[in-house]
């Protein structure tokens, strides 16, 4: 039926995604040390509903390799191209930044660089070193791209020693397609399944988006094979759309759905979950990073809880 989009696209926001305008001078420090330094936020570039609380706590996830990407992929609203070739000094730019906003948890994304032989992974490991230059005590979290499933530029991220490993599965396969067009499912899951190869120790994390017609069934599986590729930490968050421009929301997966998930996947095996209308991949990432480091101690969820299933 034609008309199923449009009807999609008009779904009203509910009250539970809303949020306070940002504003105070922590929030101000954060703008002007990320404008002194030239550099980019996923906060900024992909609309995170989430951007004031971050930065009126004092916190950003930085994106580096530029401010545009050689993909299109239809829930996203980071731009695509022209690009030039990756900044030698933003590295070291980052570094400076997190050691003036006296961080001590950091999470590092990008833009996927297709056009780049390693796909920027050589900046990845460039930023993790000058940050644990400039701040030995440091704990960093990447989220990476793909790399066109070159194992030996992932190699290279994973050499260079950060605390967690973050790469998103995004949505289920089947919806691949429409979502997430230039990437593979499965290379996907080999990438967090390589990483553990390569570092045993590595704690692998992974997120996914609700409301783009996923089906349940079709969730559990993909937790599944999250599970099968050695990822142990989840987050989970509504899809938002970021213009008429991009794919429709199917549904708003209501807060206690959230919670029902969160339950079911640490049922099957995950160690921490955030799962949440407004979570998104690096949402008090420090939190449950610290979280997982308990997980053998914290008991499991009573018969009694209930799960998706």
């Amino acid at each position: 039926m034609e008309k199923a989009p449009h009807r999609r696209s008009a779904l009203r926001k509910p009250p539970w995604l809303k949020r306070k305008i940002p504003s105070g001078a922590v929030y101000q420090k954060v703008r002007n040390t990320l404008k002194g330094g030239c550099l980019h936020t996923v906060c900024e570039e992909a609309l995170c509903p989430n951007l004031g609380e971050c930065f009126m706590s004092g916190t950003a996830t930085f994106m580096i390799l530029g401010d545009r990407c050689t993909r299109n992929c239809r829930f996203c609203a980071v731009r695509q191209g022209p690009l030039g070739p990756p900044d030698p000094g933003e590295a070291e730019r980052v570094a400076r930044a997190v050691e003036d906003l006296g961080l001590e948890y950091v999470v590092i994304t990008s833009v996927t660089r297709d056009d780049v032989p390693d796909g920027g992974a050589g900046v990845f490991a460039d930023t993790i070193r000058a940050i644990r230059n400039r701040k030995p005590g440091v704990k960093i979290e990447v989220l990476i791209p793909d790399f066109q499933g070159d194992w030996e530029a992932l190699r290279s991220v994973v050499e260079a020693g950060p605390d967690v490993l973050n790469h998103n599965l995004e949505t289920v396969p089947r919806l691949y397609p429409s979502v997430r067009p230039q990437a593979v499912y499965q290379r996907s899951l080999d990438l967090l399944r390589v990483s553990r190869e390569l570092d045993g120790n590595l704690p692998t994390k992974s997120g996914l988006m609700l409301g783009l017609g996923e089906s349940a069934h079709e969730l559990k599986e993909t937790l599944r094979d999250l599970l099968d590729s050695g990822c142990r930490m989840l987050t989970l968050g509504q899809y938002l759309r970021p213009s008429k421009e991009h794919l429709p929301i199917d549904r708003y997966v209501p807060p206690e759905e959230f919670e029902e998930w969160r339950l079911t996947a640490l049922d099957m095996g995950f160690e921490e979950v955030a799962a949440g209308p407004l979570v998104r991949s690096s949402y008090h990432a420090k939190d449950l990073y610290y979280a997982s480091l308990h997980f053998p101690s914290r008991p499991s969820n009573n018969s009694s809880s209930k799960t998706i299933g």
